[in-house]
Order: C-alpha cells, then structure tokens, then sequence
C-alpha cells in the first residue's frame, strides 16, 4: 500500500467476496453518479451568475471572470488538503464531508446578497472547496470499479450524468435568478435587490445538499481501501510520477480541456446576445447554454459505447478537430451560424474529461493516488483561461475572444494522437 504525500487519496480496491463484486460495484457506481449530477448542476449554475453578477455590479469582463477564478482556483488549493482528509476518513466520510461543505458555501449565497461581490466571491470558494472533495474521492472511485480496459467508458458513462446536471442547470438558473432579476430591474430597484434574486436557488441546493449527505452517510457502500491498479505492482511504476510523460501532458490537457469547456460556457450568454450573433437577452440566451451542456451528456453517452471498439486516444483526437472547426465558424461567421456553431462544441467536450483522465493514470501503479492528485489539481484552468479570455474580450470583442479555447482544443489533439493506441480494444 502506497504513501500517497500529495494529490488524491491513492487508487483503490474493493474489499470482499470477489462472487459479490460486480453486484456492489453497480450500486456504489449508481449512487456516485447522483454526486457527479449535482457537482455538475452546481458548476453549470457560474454560466448563469456572471452575467447576473457582471449586470448587477456593472463588471468588466475579467472582473466578471473572477467567479470562476474563485470556483476553479479551489481545486489548486483545495486538492492536497482533500486527498490527505479522505485518506484519514475514507471515501465515504469524504464525499458526506464535501457535500456539507458544498451547503455551506450555498448558505452563504444568503449574506452575500447584501454584502457585496466579494462576498459573492468567497461563497463561491467555500460551495467550490466541497465539490473539490467530492471530485478527489469520486473519480478514483469510478476508475477502479472494474477493468482498467473500460475505465475511459466507465467515467464517461458517470460523466454523462454530470451533464445530466449542467444541463438542467442553466435552465433553472435562466427562471429563478435572471428572470427574478430582469422583474427587478424593471421595478427600478437597487443593485442589493436585484443580487437578492440568488437566495433562494442557493438555500434550496444547501437543503438537497444537506439531504444528499444524510442519505450519503447511511448508504451501504463496498469498502474500498488503498492499492495499486490492480492490487498487484505494475512494471514501470517505480520513481518520481513525474517521470511519467503521458502523465504530464495529461495534466496539461485536463488544464487546457477544462479552462476552454468553462470559458465556453462562461461568455455563452453574452456571446449569444451580441447584435451581430442573436441579440437575445440574458434571460432568453440562458436556454442557449442549457443545449451546449446537453450536447456533451448526449455525446458521453455515445462515447460510452464508442469506445468499446474505437481507442480512447482515436475518439479524443477526432473530437478535437470537431472542436477547433466548431470554434473557428463561431469565431468568424455571424448570426445563427455562429451561434450554432459555438453550441455543437458541447457535443465534442463530451468524451474529453474522463477520456484524458483515465488515459494519463494508465499504468502508474502505486502512483496512480499522486497522479489523480495532480490532474485535479489541473482542474483550475477552468479558473486561469476565463480569466484570461475575459482579457482578450475586454480588448479585442466577444467573439474573437474565443480563439483561445481552440488553441487550447490544439493541444487536446495532440495529446489524442500521441496515445492513440492506448487503451485499444481488444
């Protein structure tokens, strides 16, 4: 058993009789996934904040962009601390605990309203730090659940849920937050006001939350304790996990995957409502986001298929090119072309978290808990490229702005191509 010293609780294994595995795999598999649905209801909500938040508090572009640099920049600082807290209490004890946290941070919605968007802002830290805990524990548990030939359609599988998630959520966020606030402002009230619009969605997601981690705790889960992949050690697993070069470039990919998905996302709702694109108000472009989120649940579940015959590194290599033509129509062809355009991307994210994810783990062995460690902490690119595509919107416009994200969808393939025969199926 490996002494993991930085990153995510080390990869496990199921205890017990191995003629019950598959049966308790399935019912773990099944109530993990309720926790990827809400992490991604709750993550898809940001889209719907910032131009609530950027309105409100008359922000520009890059001071909007600090809700996802306060959301994302938890899974840098949150990351070794969580991995340390469910190697002490365990899976199960983690995931109750990131839940309570994630309800905090939602309760705090409350005072916010009235204390400014800073206050916005550290709501934001605290609701993100418990979803942290929960991604740490949760994808090395999907991982191990089963062979490491199927971890890539496994994850995307639970994935497809998460999507479920972000999919329904700026729908409700459109109805709840800026349709209350739109009522608002044209009532004439103040900005306090119109931040009030929050409450309530929040304190109903910190009561489900609160709900989910009662049911959570008193769950029937297999015991799951460390190992290596397999239990057995794996040949080329010894030295530094740094050593390991799909590894890195992993890392690298999940850095840049994440920060273009969220930076989509993110400026969706003002790219749609540019003049030159639909013009549409806030309340109506948040409908728009809804398609873009429930195109990448669509594809995982392709996916999930797909790669039970096509090589991981194949699927995330033609899905890149799919991204980076996407972005550039988008980019550069006006009105529902664009629009359209920029929305398909969602389809092509589809496979690319859980695909990058499970392909830069293969065969680390008992560096597999440092290495998921690391790739969650690469997931703070969704904090850094928003941030840094909210720049490039403040100088040079919306739309040519997003000639970011397909530089980033540049690497992604790269990564594909290069271990394209990973994983292949048999």
């Amino acid at each position: 058993m490996a002494n993991m010293a930085t990153g995510a609780a080390p990869v496990a294994r199921q205890d017990g009789p191995p003629g019950t595995q598959q049966g308790s795999n399935t019912g773990a598999l099944v109530i993990v996934t309720i926790l990827f649905f809400m992490w991604g209801l709750i993550t898809s909500l940001n889209d719907v904040l910032i131009p609530h938040l950027k309105a409100v508090y008359t922000l520009t572009y890059v001071q909007a962009m600090l809700v996802q640099f306060c959301f994302f920049g938890a899974y840098a600082i949150v990351s070794l601390p969580a991995g340390a807290l469910i190697r002490r209490i365990g899976y199960q004890k983690g995931a109750v605990t990131g839940l309570l946290v994630a309800a905090g941070g939602c309760t705090l919605f409350y005072p916010a309203a009235s204390g400014g968007y800073g206050m916005f802002l550290l709501a934001l830290f605290v609701l993100a730090s418990g979803i942290t805990v929960l991604q740490v524990a949760a994808n090395p548990y999907v991982a191990v659940l089963g062979p490491a030939r199927t971890a890539s359609s496994r994850l995307t599988l639970t994935q497809a849920f998460n999507s479920l998630g972000t999919t329904i959520g700026p729908a409700v966020g459109g109805v709840l937050i800026l349709s209350a606030a739109g009522a608002a402002a044209v009532a004439g009230t103040d900005a306090a006001s119109e931040a009030a619009s929050v409450r309530g969605p929040y304190l109903m997601l910190a009561g489900l939350l609160v709900v989910l981690a009662v049911l959570f705790l008193m769950a029937k889960l297999p015991k799951i304790v460390a190992a290596d992949d397999d239990g057995t050690p794996v040949a080329g697993a010894a030295g530094s996990v740094l050593a390991h070069r799909h590894l890195v470039l992993g890392a690298i990919g999940i850095f840049l995957y994440v920060g273009a998905e969220v930076s989509i996302g993110s400026f969706l709702i003002n790219f749609i409502g540019e003049p030159q694109i639909a013009g549409l108000a806030h309340a109506d472009a948040a409908h728009y986001v809804s398609i873009y989120w429930g195109g990448a649940m669509v594809g995982r579940f392709i996916g999930f298929a797909v790669m039970r015959v096509v090589s991981p590194g194949k699927t995330l290599a033609f899905n890149s090119v799919a991204a980076i033509a996407l972005v550039l129509v988008g980019t550069f062809a006006q009105g529902d072309i664009a629009m359209w355009a920029i929305l398909a991307v969602g389809l092509c994210n589809s496979i690319m978290f859980p695909t990058i994810f499970s392909m830069a783990l293969h065969g680390l062995g008992k560096h597999t808990g440092q290495g998921s460690g690391i790739l969650c902490m690469a997931i703070v690119g969704g904090a850094l490229v928003p941030f840094a595509q909210g720049a490039l919107a403040d100088s040079l416009g919306v739309q040519i702005s997003f000639l970011l994200p397909a530089a980033c969808y540049g690497f992604i393939l790269y990564f594909g191509a290069r271990y394209a025969s990973m994983y292949a199926p048999k």
